[in-house]
């Protein structure tokens, strides 16, 4: 039996705060959109999870905000409830930016950004090619989807993944921007204690050595009903352990943070970022890789366009739209 194939004006693959912001834009200006993801939630990295009555943010944990558009955007989900200040400084500094925090999790962010979007989730693009209608983009459950253009939004090295299926040639330039932006990976501990922890108010804390990039205390934000930390690993000890048993690995973490806990840890998850945060990014905040070449509209688009940040994810959504909606 043949698997139907779905039209829409404009495709994009991602539903983190990229696709979504893009998506919002493009209907916005009276576009057919339908947004694609892979995953069982929204929110790419703006991720959270449950363990029994222990909830975390276990992916991105806060934003800033420096464009006065993104300004007002967080100002906007303030008014609608879904995210509010949570700090602006660490125990013993002075007051830097604000950071903001979803409420009552960072992907309620994403939830809202998906009210009124066309959205698909566990949906996965196995290939792509080009025909003479636009892009058709074959899923791994045998349907197929064509558009006249196409965003995506996933990390670069999946992105590049993808073009390859279909033979997709890039021009130079742009493949070797492309190959030069790297990524960091991340190993998420989420922890559930059996106490409170001492971390003091805001229940945030930043490590610039060892094996501990970052502690947050769930329970203290607000997003868990119990004692619950997230521990994120480091840029280096991720990526030398991201292939070891992710137990081991997380009850060497576990170990590492007990000094700041005070508490003991009951019971544990583990999930590994490869694409944690980019560390080389493109000057350009998103890419119009069919630009003077035969192919039909492709953008790419990420925080590895605009900036490693919540934020940036955002803008590089947005200019992906205002490129497409000018074509």
């Amino acid at each position: 039996m043949t698997l139907p194939i779905h039209h829409t004006d404009i495709l994009i693959i991602g539903a983190g705060l990229a696709g979504l912001s893009a998506a919002n834009a493009l209907q916005a200006a009276g576009h057919n959109v339908l947004v694609v993801d892979k995953g069982r939630g929204l929110g790419g990295r703006l991720a959270g999870r449950r363990i029994g009555n222990a909830s975390f943010d276990h992916g991105a944990q806060f934003m800033t905000t420096r464009n006065p558009k993104f300004v007002e955007q967080v100002s906007q989900w303030i008014e609608a409830g879904v995210a509010e200040e949570w700090y602006s400084s660490f125990p013993g500094q002075a007051n830097s930016h604000a950071r903001y925090r979803g409420v009552p999790t960072m992907t309620a962010i994403a939830k809202h950004l998906a009210v009124g979007v066309s959205v698909k989730l566990a949906t996965k693009v196995e290939s792509l090619k080009v025909d003479n209608h636009g892009w058709l983009c074959q899923l791994e459950n045998g349907a197929s989807i064509r558009s006249r253009s196409l965003v995506i939004t996933s990390p670069v090295p999946q992105t590049l993944d993808l073009l390859s299926t279909g033979k997709v040639k890039l021009p130079k330039d742009k493949q070797d921007r492309l190959n030069r932006i790297s990524y960091e990976s991340c190993i998420a501990v989420m922890a559930i204690l059996d106490q409170p922890s001492v971390m003091k108010s805001p229940g945030a804390l930043a490590l610039d050595d060892g094996p501990i990039a970052w502690i947050s205390d769930n329970y203290q934000k607000g997003v868990s009903a119990i004692p619950a930390v997230t521990i994120h690993g480091s840029g280096d000890f991720s990526a030398k352990h991201f292939k070891d048993d992710h137990d081991q690995v997380a009850r060497q973490l576990i170990d590492a943070a007990k000094p700041y806990l005070g508490a003991n840890v009951v019971d544990f998850q583990v999930h590994g970022w490869r694409y944690s945060k980019p560390i080389i990014v493109d000057d350009s905040p998103c890419m119009l890789v069919s630009q003077n070449t035969d192919l039909p509209p492709l953008i790419l688009a990420g925080d590895a366009f605009a900036g490693p940040r919540v934020e940036g994810a955002v803008l590089s959504g947005w200019a992906a739209a205002e490129v497409l909606i000018n074509l």
